[in-house]
């Protein structure tokens, strides 16, 4: 077959397929149900070390301060790791038993990791995601509303006592176990159904949501509502790059590069 033909079959839109809309927000729902089992198992697993570390310590006896001790909350890089172990662990789960790619999907996403446009757009869309919340935060404090996003501090404390450990968390795990769930499965599931418009919306929403879930910080509701503009346009930007570019390394690589300037800037501010 001619190249140019077999290319130009690659990339003709997925198939549709049926319910999407409910398949949507059970692949949703079971990713949540699994952060939330994962959550409370690291946890569990957490106090257990906790425990023994401090009966070892005690001699086998746990006093009323060490019990204390023990239900206090973990480390940063304790956290980092939960979180890891949680969304990264419910990404998987979900990818592998309701989205798993098939062979036809991987040779295209082959074929467009090699061409040199697909990491134009990565850069496009990186650079686009900075000055946006850039944009976005500026007009906030212009306004006198100074979101504090809710993963902030864990991530300041975590990268200065592990600045290695969180620029391979920050710019290369988190990324892909995020892609994988919100691009691939979640907005690939309507983008497969022929409606990609309605999957960038739902996903970015749900994007948005899991990052900054309403009620759970000390953020006014306006503060709130810059962080999920913030965090919607993030997402809606990576499923376009996604559906524009047929690979989801196209993704990966447009989020890593955004967290990779948001952590730059962070030790910036650090340092200064």
């Amino acid at each position: 077959m001619d190249p140019a033909l077999e290319l130009q079959q690659a990339l003709r839109p997925p198939p549709r397929s049926a319910r999407p809309i409910a398949g949507f927000f059970l692949d949703l729902a079971i990713a949540i149900g699994a952060l939330l089992i994962l959550s409370l198992a690291c946890g569990a697993v957490w106090a257990a070390f906790k425990g023994a570390q401090i009966a070892m310590q005690q001699g086998g006896a746990l006093d009323p301060a060490s019990v204390v001790r023990l239900l206090g909350e973990p480390g940063a890089i304790a956290v980092i790791w939960m979180t890891l172990v949680s969304t990264g662990g419910a990404a998987l789960l979900v990818y592998y038993w309701r989205r798993r790619a098939t062979r036809e999907e991987h040779a295209v996403s082959r074929q467009a990791v090699l061409r040199i446009g697909t990491w134009g757009w990565v850069v496009a869309t990186a650079t686009a995601t900075f000055v946006v919340s850039s944009a976005i935060s500026f007009l906030g404090q212009h306004l006198g509303i100074r979101p504090q996003p809710t993963n902030l501090a864990v991530i300041e404390a975590a990268y200065v006592a592990s600045p290695v450990f969180m620029l391979l968390f920050g710019v290369l795990i988190a990324p892909a176990y995020e892609e994988l769930l919100f691009r691939r499965v979640l907005f690939g599931r309507l983008w497969a159904s022929g409606r990609p418009w309605l999957g960038v919306l739902l996903s970015s929403a749900a994007f948005a949501l899991m990052h900054e879930i309403p009620g759970t910080t000390g953020n006014s509701w306006q503060a709130t509502s810059m962080l999920w503009l913030t965090y919607g346009f993030l997402g809606a930007a990576f499923a376009f790059v996604y559906w524009r570019t047929r690979t989801l390394w196209a993704a990966i690589g447009a989020h890593a590069l955004n967290n990779a300037i948001a952590l730059v800037l962070l030790n910036l501010s650090a340092g200064s």
